[in-house]
């Protein structure tokens, strides 16, 4: 007789995620999880500063004048990074994460947006998130994919981390712009280097250095909660008063402080606001031009993304390929629509996985953990009531001025 221990949920559920088989547990999925969610959680924060903005002088406006609400930007990136990452974990059963690509966000409040009005642009990232899908559906990514040299996605993986480190040492104050074209950056001044930020920042990388090299359990997030405390408590005894300066404590976007009432439901008035006027407005090669080259940033990126992913969860194959590779891809393009589709930007697997995967993640049932507390995270931006009694911005609207 088959005992309940091995008909039972649990036993199914390992079955299906092949927790077992790839040498993982229980514990370390969701440690690996938790971890990945920590290091990806701040795009939840940053999509809304990049798309929207505090006020009319600051923000991402589009051709029509208009701009997104950051608790709106903030809620749906939020949900869609926790679906995406939910059904990424359940159908292609690996432990990536997905949310709002930096590059294509970025793309796209800085050039797109000066042509076209913002649910144009988004409807631009729809067209483009199914291209992807066809092209995986077809095989056709899969022959792609397979065709590029394994240096090649490498590299592009190195390049991926490079950025993200880049961006560490500028909110580390470690860089700031030099003002000029040429370097256009330098190495941060005694203004930028001697404040907390950059004390923290040392202070943490000690902390995860020291608990990785020891191969605590949890190290990087163990690091994180403690930076997190610390900076804080430095925010709390240095804190120069802000009318002596628009930035005094060196703090880049908001200062670490004790949050309080920050829960409430979220404002996801943006799901839906696309279209697809952008061929009218601008002529139909203007905007397929635009979705060519959104198409070619997400392709390349998500290829080499993945690949590095998939060799350090030890899942990759010899020629670079990995377990169910074409459900994998295609996932990867519908997050492209859904953050089109929720007016959050492409969403794409994000690198910062790689520090679940080194606690010790190798299954899908890590991204459903990562994706759930995407959503509950959703509780946690900004009420657009928030945002109004702040005068902080308008509401975003469709119509022309």
């Amino acid at each position: 007789m088959t005992s309940t221990a091995e008909t039972g949920v649990l036993p199914l559920v390992d079955r299906f995620f092949e927790i077992t088989k790839r040498g993982s547990t229980w514990g370390r999925e969701v440690r690996g999880g938790l971890v990945t969610f920590v290091t990806m959680a701040y795009i939840v924060i940053l999509n809304p500063l990049i798309l929207g903005g505090f006020s009319g002088d600051q923000a991402a406006k589009d051709v029509a004048g208009h701009w997104l609400q950051n608790a709106q930007v903030g809620a749906v990136t939020a949900l869609t990074a926790g679906v995406m990452t939910i059904l990424f974990g359940v159908i292609a059963r690996l432990p990536f994460g997905l949310a709002a690509g930096l590059g294509i966000n970025s793309f796209l409040a800085v050039s797109v947006v000066k042509d076209v009005t913002w649910p144009e642009a988004m409807g631009l990232v729809v067209i483009e998130g199914l291209v992807i899908v066809v092209l995986a559906a077809t095989g056709l990514r899969t022959l792609i994919f397979k065709a590029v040299p394994q240096a090649l996605k490498t590299a592009i993986t190195v390049g991926i981390g490079l950025f993200i480190a880049f961006i560490g040492l500028v909110d580390a104050g470690f860089v700031r712009s030099s003002g000029t074209a040429s370097p256009p950056v330098q190495l941060g001044d005694a203004g930028s280097i001697e404040t907390l930020p950059t004390i923290v920042f040392v202070i943490g990388l000690i902390i995860i250095g020291v608990l990785v090299a020891r191969r605590a359990k949890a190290a990087i997030l163990i690091g994180i909660v403690v930076t997190t405390i610390i900076a804080v408590i430095l925010n709390a005894i240095f804190k120069v008063p802000e009318s002596l300066g628009t930035n005094p404590a060196g703090w880049n976007l908001n200062a670490p402080v004790l949050p309080s009432g920050i829960v409430s439901l979220p404002d996801l008035s943006l799901v839906g606001h696309f279209d697809f006027g952008a061929f009218g407005r601008i002529g139909g090669v203007a905007a397929t031009m635009l979705v060519f080259t959104l198409v070619f940033t997400n392709f390349f990126d998500a290829m080499g993304t993945m690949t590095g992913l998939a060799r350090q969860a030890d899942v990759a194959h010899p020629d670079g390929t990995f377990p169910r590779l074409r459900p994998a891809l295609i996932v990867e393009g519908i997050g492209a629509v859904a953050g089109g589709a929720s007016s959050g930007s492409s969403n794409t697997v994000f690198v910062e996985s790689a520090a679940g995967i080194g606690e010790g993640a190798r299954t899908g049932l890590a991204s459903v953990v990562t994706g759930v507390l995407f959503l509950l995270a959703m509780f946690f931006t900004p009420s657009r009531r928030w945002c109004r009694s702040r005068s902080l911005q308008r509401p975003w609207s469709s119509s022309a001025p």
